[in-house]
Order: structure tokens, then sequence, then C-alpha cells
């Protein structure tokens, strides 16, 4: 049986408390890698490798939105010794508000998250790998970065950035052996955009959403080919065209229907 190209690697994933991040976590782990995972959500990292055991060889609890977020995360390394040959950037945030309604600071964390760490980390980690003349980078994009729609302008327009970034990072690292990817889903059953979970399940079912198991495992798969990117499904590649299509009226009806209505004083974001 031919080995794993990713056996006994050394991977580090952003996000990597839940969703996506955790899965990929998950399945680099059954493949034999090593794992560095990264997250703001110190309770959730403590359950990821409690539940994915001896193959977490540490946890960092980071805010990659930080200034010196890169910095910690090479001196994290320098200090255990751990060389990473995978850089999974899956850690993100989503929200469905007009850019009116979201604070100062949250269009900061975006642009800090989404673009600053992504370019930071790659260039870091994407150097060291260039020297030893491999090494495996899988940056998150999202289906919506051709989808310029009302009520996600942060998300897809910084998504968007990820995907030109990378595959232009593609071209730039290929000689050195590494092989950079992005994968750009759409429709994943994971919490991020609040759907309730019996919502979740009806979209599996009904072939709409996609479960991360399944997601993650045909993106480690492109991953190890070299593959530049990765677009999940038909039915989210046919939305890439229709959505990207529609009219100016048909966008500021679902605008006005989706973003103007009076919310209630519950649903409030708490800062």
């Amino acid at each position: 049986m031919k080995k794993d190209v990713f056996k006994d690697k050394n991977a580090i994933v952003t996000g990597g408390s839940s969703g996506i991040g955790l899965e990929f976590a998950r399945q680099l782990a059954a493949a034999g890698s090593r794992l560095c995972l990264i997250s703001i959500d110190a309770e959730g990292l403590e359950k990821a490798k409690n539940e994915i055991g001896e193959s977490v060889v540490g946890t960092l609890c980071l805010d990659l939105g930080r200034d010196d977020a890169t910095a910690t995360m090479a001196e994290w390394c320098d200090s255990h010794d751990f060389e990473p040959d995978i850089l999974i950037n899956d850690a993100g945030i989503f929200d469905f508000k007009k850019v009116n309604d979201l604070s100062p600071q949250r269009i900061d964390l975006y642009i800090n998250l989404h673009v600053r760490a992504v370019a930071q980390t790659c260039r870091y980690f994407g150097e060291r790998m260039a020297k030893r003349g491999s090494g495996w980078i899988l940056n998150m994009s999202s289906m919506s970065c051709w989808m310029p729609m009302p009520g996600i302008a942060l998300y897809s327009s910084t998504k968007a950035f990820i995907r030109a970034f990378s595959r232009a990072l593609n071209i730039e690292l290929n000689d050195d052996g590494v092989a950079v990817m992005v994968a750009c889903p759409g429709g994943i059953s994971t919490s991020l955009f609040g759907l309730s979970p019996k919502l979740r399940r009806l979209g599996v079912r009904l072939g709409v959403l996609t479960t991360p198991q399944r997601f993650v495992k045909n993106a480690l798969r492109r991953l190890r080919r070299r593959r530049q990117q990765y677009i999940n499904g038909w039915f989210n590649r046919f939305s890439i065209f229709a959505v990207s299509s529609l009219p100016r009226c048909l966008r500021l009806y679902g605008k006005r229907k989706a973003l103007d209505r009076p919310k209630p004083e519950s649903s409030a974001e708490t800062k």
C-alpha cells in the first residue's frame, strides 16, 4: 500500500477548534500527521485535543487578528521544535449584515483575519517550506468570492482576496516545491451561517449542503495532488454563474426583503 504523503508531517490548522477546521484536524491525524491547532476558542481547543488524541502535539489559543499573530505562531513552532510541512488557513468569521451595520472593529477583524493573517502566515511559513523544497498550503476562500451580494459585502470581498492571492502564490512557489491550493466551498453543513441542525440535515439530504467530512476528504485529496483550486459540487458551480448573473433589480429586491426589515432587540449582536 502506498504511503500517504501526509504521514509523519507537521500540520498547522487555524480555526482548528470547530467546524471545517476541526474536520481537517481529524482527517490529517488519521493520515498520520502531527498537529498544532490554533484558535481563539480555548475550550474548543481542549476538546479537540482530547478527541483527536496524541496526534495533537500542541495547541495555541490565539487571536489571529492581532498584529503579532504570525510572530506568535513562529515563536511557538521554534520553541516546540515544530517545523510545519502543511498549513491549513481555515480561521474566519461571517455576518449577514449591511456594511453600515458592522462596527469599525468588526470591519477591521474581517481585514485582519481574512487578508492580513492569510498573507502573513503564507509568506512566513511558505518561505520556510520553500527553503526545504517541499510543503503544502491550503487557504479557505468561499464560493461567495464570485458573488458580491448585499449582506455579505465584507465576507465575499475578503474571500475574493484569498482566492486571487492563493492562485498567484501557487505559481510563485511552484518551482520551490510548495503547493498552494485555494478551496472555495459553498453550502457546507456547519454552524458558521447560523442554520439550525434540522435545516442543515435537510440541506444535506437535498444535496444543497455538503457535510464537512466529505468536503475535507475531497479537499485533502486534491491538495495531495497539488491542485490549484477546489469548488465542491455541481450545485455550487451552477450557483456561481446563476447568482453572479442576477440583475441589479433582483439584488435590490433581495436586499430590501432580507436586510431592511426591522430586527427585534433580542437579535442585536453582543460586543
